[in-house]
């Protein structure tokens, strides 16, 4: 049995999968059975580094969706529209879909998925997440024995790369990101990128599968990297941490017993990570994933997260999948139930834990007067509040002012920014600078 694909779009991934497809030799001999019969582009006359014939071409893509032909639709063009459009145009007329589209998953999945579990048919999402970094299928069929407790990960390679340089260098965010841009690490806009929301996208993704159920991405609390400065990652350094833009979905546990709780804690943001954990050495433009669960423990998953080669290896596996499902149906000679390890089947949506309720360490840069008392006071200032301080650092004195950076010890959100809202107010300290949570 030929599986038929319809490709939409034929940008950078969508080239490196027709490049897969086509040139199957020591690949999975399944692949000689995948077959590129429509192609859509937004101009038939772009020239183009990959060899596919004239007409299997057309700026037509909603024709691709609802061709009779075609077994697969690969949506590859990005955006909210007209991709979440086309992808449930191509479910209504029975097609499998694969997308890479992060976005439109993590916006309009739940409309996305009941779709396809009524129609019947498979949506797979590899190369939403981690660019080649196989961790959607494990999470699904690998892991999906255990109890998942935490998934936290570097999901955004342009943040890592900004950060990474900011580390090495001693240098600002703003000169950096525009380097950044220059040379084609981050876009024109980064808006998406270096305000977390693409890593947002990413971990309600991960959430839904790790856990079980659907993800709000109103709930996921984001913060970018914007406000870190090249004097926290020095501090951070001395200190013996390195800062990183994390997601982190947890399943919270209850204080007194120990025991897994319904609700998740759902976040993005700048985080002091400690130099001996995993994710600490995790650099440049690269993607890892760190998943806990019992009875597993550990394990991390480590790779490119972009590019052509790796995203469409993410792709053409999740072809693959669906190939092998309709090849095993065709010897059957009848359309068997969906593989609940590659469909979408959960319909409740998880208990996500107010940002206010989250317990965490905390960093803060202070700007205080150079005068005998005043770490004193701040240090009352935090205890009226039940924060409890692990280290205070002068680190350097201009004149009558000095840096002071805290170090807290595990504490509820709320408790933390009234004790923050305290110091703000009091004449001790001339500026908060900075604010960043510690792992």
């Amino acid at each position: 049995m030929t599986v038929k694909v319809g490709l939409l779009g034929l940008g950078t991934v969508g080239t490196g999968t027709a490049k897969i497809l086509l040139d199957p030799a020591g690949r999975h001999p399944l692949v000689k059975a995948v077959e590129i019969y429509r192609v859509g582009v937004r101009s038939l006359d772009k020239p183009r580094n990959i060899d596919i014939p004239p007409d299997r071409l057309t700026t037509d893509l909603e024709a691709i969706a609802t061709d009779p032909d075609v077994d697969v639709v690969v949506e590859l063009i990005g955006g909210l529209e007209p991709a979440r459009s086309l992808i449930l145009k191509a479910i209504h007329h029975g097609k499998h879909v694969v997308t890479a589209n992060k976005a439109v998953i993590a916006r309009y999945g739940d409309e996305i998925f009941d779709a396809a579990n009524e129609a019947g048919v498979y949506v797979l999402l590899e190369a939403a997440v981690g660019g080649g970094i196989p961790v959607i299928q494990p999470l699904k069929q690998a892991l999906g024995v255990n109890r998942i407790t935490a998934v936290t990960g570097i999901v955004n390679g342009t943040t890592n790369y900004i950060l990474t340089r900011m580390q090495a260098e001693g240098g600002d965010f703003e000169p950096i990101l525009k380097d950044a841009q220059r040379l084609g690490y981050a876009e024109a806009d980064p808006t998406a990128d270096v305000d977390g929301l693409d890593a947002a996208d990413k971990i309600a993704i991960l959430a839904s599968l790790a856990f079980g159920g659907r993800i709000k991405l109103s709930d996921v609390f984001c913060e970018g990297i914007r406000h870190v400065s090249a004097s926290d990652i020095a501090y951070a350094e001395r200190l013996g941490f390195v800062i990183k833009l994390l997601a982190i979905a947890r399943r919270e546990t209850c204080p007194v017993s120990n025991e897994a709780l319904e609700e998740l804690q759902l976040r993005v943001h700048p985080t002091l990570v400690p130099k001996q954990h995993p994710l600490a050495s995790i650099n440049d433009v690269y993607n890892a994933i760190l998943v806990e669960g019992d009875p597993i423990g550990q394990v991390m998953f480590f790779g490119p997260g972009a590019g052509e080669g790796p995203t469409a290896s993410a792709v053409a596996s999740d072809i693959l999948n669906i190939a092998a499902t309709l090849q095993s149906q065709s010897v059957a000679a009848k359309a068997e139930p969906q593989n609940p390890l590659l469909a979408c089947t959960h319909q409740h949506y998880c208990q996500v834990s107010p940002m206010a309720d989250i317990v965490s360490r905390f960093y803060v840069r202070l700007v205080a007067k150079d005068q005998a008392g005043v770490i004193g006071r701040v240090g009352t200032c935090f205890g009226n509040h039940d924060v409890s301080i692990e280290s205070v650092v002068q680190i350097d004195a201009h004149g009558d002012i000095a840096e002071v950076v805290v170090v807290t010890h595990e504490v509820k959100e709320q408790n933390f920014q009234m004790a923050l809202a305290d110091l703000q107010d009091s004449v001790d300290i001339q500026s908060v600078p900075s604010v960043l949570r510690v792992l």
